[in-house]
């Protein structure tokens, strides 16, 4: 049997030689993953292994974790996963109860019995409850964790299905009540309704009892677009409907309308954030915005009455102006008051804007919000799933890589009220958390986080992660998988804040979009040779890790940084840049990426394409390459054509791939501690370290 070329050439797009692997249910495909899985589990899955994935599988399923709510009308909802419901219970409290050490939960829905009943691996996704009553909802289910889903309407009264009811089959869909009798759908379903990027490119109105693909559209977006939606606002007894063209993953169209489709466009910029609630229209230009006589500094905050803008004024009210080390990571405006989510150098800050009471021009005011750690990681958002039924109460998640989540209410003008707080996952006796800057290729200062044993020993066991896109940053928080199979035992674990992310904002994100992520991935291994550089450990002994996004960076490390890493895992990765945008959601991304099919973009493009760029005789470090067959946001394909490549090539490569999990690590508890536990097994082994 001839053995393939594992060269694909830059130029030459189509002579891919593992181009079969691409085909997901593919009978020589699913061949080639069992004999894979067979020989990682066979390498890896001993005693150490299951010892690792039961004690994490049994922290997943703690009865005493922090059980995360959203409120619906006057109940609290939560999706429960442990060990006795490995599928999950959804199921709903009232908030004196939920105070209580033990809340008394009224299940409404069990996914193990449901999935059992319909011979169907159920996952579970957000649901969509009738705003107001919130006695019906459009539950999301997925084969497998997949992120296309059926829709299908549930009764809250009668725990059951609506016979007859609203019912969606399989496609990347969302929907939005408009009242007992009126859906919006925003779904792929139907001939000539994707996009490129596999999303709804139109919004349908649906009515009971008739058929979807029927339904009229009243809003559309060509296919070259990336997605569109729907949502409604009702305000002091009025209906709007708000129509959004995403563009692309950073550019957006807004439009106001009714039930007959959209009527005006807003006149913003497509790469702001846009908030609209109670009257009031907020925005954060990702670039400079010159307007009405003012230029707006990128990432600042601006308000304005929504009746005002749409006469024609542009007189904003700037609530934000960002700093080099201040960023703004989201806002939102629960029962008309403006909450901003801010890094301040890496610090949380939270700000809490009213607005004057019409028709007063008074000005602005507002309060920070107090009573949260400032170290470490905290988020805030709204408790009411819909703002328009809001009072203005917030929950609040305190965190550090040492503390474990603590869970607040935070009332208006109240200091925040802890509700609950979720137990150690592992002892952290003797273990320090430190940052550091490490000097990338071109200067620039990185930040990183390293958490372990105190002094240097320059052996350290390092488990190093990094993302570096999207704008989505990464920070310091409580790893129970990592606490437990990595720092109990005496290693370290690191958090790089590359460029590529928001940590500091647009400029930040910017610095490592497109072309400039080579220099996200510079920063990376930067960090790396600066934990030599300061006595932390050696090379051999730093195991890397990076998912989907990372994927690029972790294959990036290996083709161009291979004598800084001892081993790497490489999870749900993106790594073939040639073929992406053409893969599932990939058409998405190209705004972050680049075009393949621009000469241009696939000029910087193909650099970093390592499935492209891997070489025969290279000192490159032991590999575990890891996805899921049902992930269809980033193709398996990726992580299967990669590891096929490597082992041809005869290096020390190893592929993993679970039957379900959509794009993350398995649909349950169980399944997620054994994907965790076998890739922190490889790693420790290659970096010949026991960790016992």
């Amino acid at each position: 049997m001839a053995v393939p070329d594992p060269r694909p050439t830059l130029d030459a797009p189509d002579d891919d030689p593992y181009l079969w692997l691409e085909e997901v249910d593919g009978p020589r495909a699913v061949e080639w993953v069992e004999a894979r899985n067979a020989e990682i589990l066979g390498r890896f899955g001993d005693a150490a292994f299951e010892r690792d994935r039961d004690a994490l599988a049994a922290i997943l399923d703690r009865p005493d974790n922090i059980p995360f709510v959203a409120r619906r009308g006057d109940r609290l909802f939560n999706f429960w996963k442990d060990a006795a419901n490995p599928r999950g219970l959804w199921r709903t409290t009232s908030l004196e109860s939920y105070r209580t050490e033990k809340p008394e939960w009224d299940v409404l829905l069990d996914l193990d019995d449901l999935s059992e009943a319909e011979s169907e691996d159920w996952v579970w996704g957000a649901p969509v409850t009738l705003p107001g009553s919130h006695d019906l909802a459009i539950l999301s289910l997925s084969r497998g964790g997949g992120d296309a889903t059926v829709l299908r309407e549930f009764d809250l009264a009668t725990r059951s299905f609506v016979p007859g009811g609203f019912h969606l089959d399989e496609a990347k869909s969302g929907a939005a009540w408009l009242d007992r009798d009126t859906l919006l759908i925003f779904s792929s379903l139907g001939e000539g309704m994707a996009t490129r990027s596999g999303y709804g490119r139109t919004v349908r109105l649906w009515r009971r009892g008739t058929d979807p693909l029927a339904a009229p559209v009243i809003f559309e977006t060509t296919e070259d677009r990336m997605s569109v939606w729907g949502d409604v606002e009702r305000d002091a007894g009025t209906e709007t409907l708000w129509f959004t063209e995403q563009v692309d993953f950073f550019n957006a169209t807004q439009w106001m309308g009714d039930r007959t489709g959209a009527k005006t466009r807003l006149d913003l910029p497509t790469d702001a954030w846009i908030q609209w609630h109670r009257g009031w229209l907020v925005v954060k230009p990702r670039v400079p915005w010159e307007v009405g006589g003012a230029t707006h500094e990128a990432d600042s905050v601006l308000a304005i009455r929504l009746s005002d803008f749409l006469g024609g004024s542009r007189e904003f009210t700037t609530l934000f102006t960002p700093a080099p080390r201040r960023s703004l990571q989201g806002f939102f405006m629960p029962a008309g008051r403006l909450v901003l989510s801010i890094l301040d150098d890496l610090r949380p800050v939270f700000e809490a804007w009213t607005p004057p009471a019409p028709p007063a021009s008074a000005p602005w005011t507002h309060t920070r919000i107090t009573g949260l750690p400032d170290v470490g990681v905290a988020s805030v958002w709204p408790l009411d799933v819909e703002e328009d039924e809001s009072n203005g109460d917030l929950l609040a998640n305190a965190q550090d890589p040492l503390t474990p989540q603590s869970l607040y209410l935070i009332r208006p003008d109240k200091a925040p009220e802890l509700l609950k707080r979720a137990p150690r996952a592992f002892d952290p006796a003797g273990l320090v958390v430190t940052r550091h800057e490490a000097a990338s290729g071109d200067g620039t200062l990185i930040p990183y986080f390293q958490v372990g044993p105190a002094g240097q020993t320059g052996e350290a066991p390092v488990h190093l992660y990094g993302y570096g896109g999207f704008a989505i940053s990464m920070l310091p928080s409580y790893n129970s998988a990592i606490g437990k199979l990595w720092l109990e035992r005496g290693g370290t674990s690191v958090i790089a804040c590359i460029r590529g992310g928001g940590e500091f904002g647009t400029a930040w994100h910017e610095a490592g979009r497109r072309e400039g992520k080579r220099l996200s991935h510079d920063d990376f291994a930067a960090v790396a040779q600066d934990l030599v550089r300061r006595g932390v450990t050696r090379p051999d002994r730093i195991a890397a890790e990076g998912g989907s996004n990372g994927g690029i960076l972790i294959t990036n490390m290996l083709t161009r940084y291979p004598e800084r890493f001892g081993a790497l895992f490489c999870t749900i990765p993106l790594i073939d840049m040639r073929r992406y945008s053409k893969l599932l959601a990939g058409a998405s991304w190209v705004a972050e990426y680049g075009d393949p099919d621009d000469p241009a973009d696939w000029e910087f493009l193909g650099s970093l394409s390592a499935y492209h760029t891997a070489e025969p005789g290279k000192p490159y470090p032991p590999i575990l390459i890891a996805t899921s067959r049902r992930d269809d946001r980033v193709h398996p394909g990726h992580a299967r054509k990669m590891a096929a490549k490597l082992l041809a090539m005869g290096y020390d490569a190893h592929f993993y791939e679970p039957a379900a999990g959509g794009h993350g690590y398995g649909k349950d508890n169980s399944e997620r501690a054994s994907f965790t536990a076998l890739g922190y097994r490889f790693l420790r082994d290659a970096i010949g370290w026991e960790g016992e």
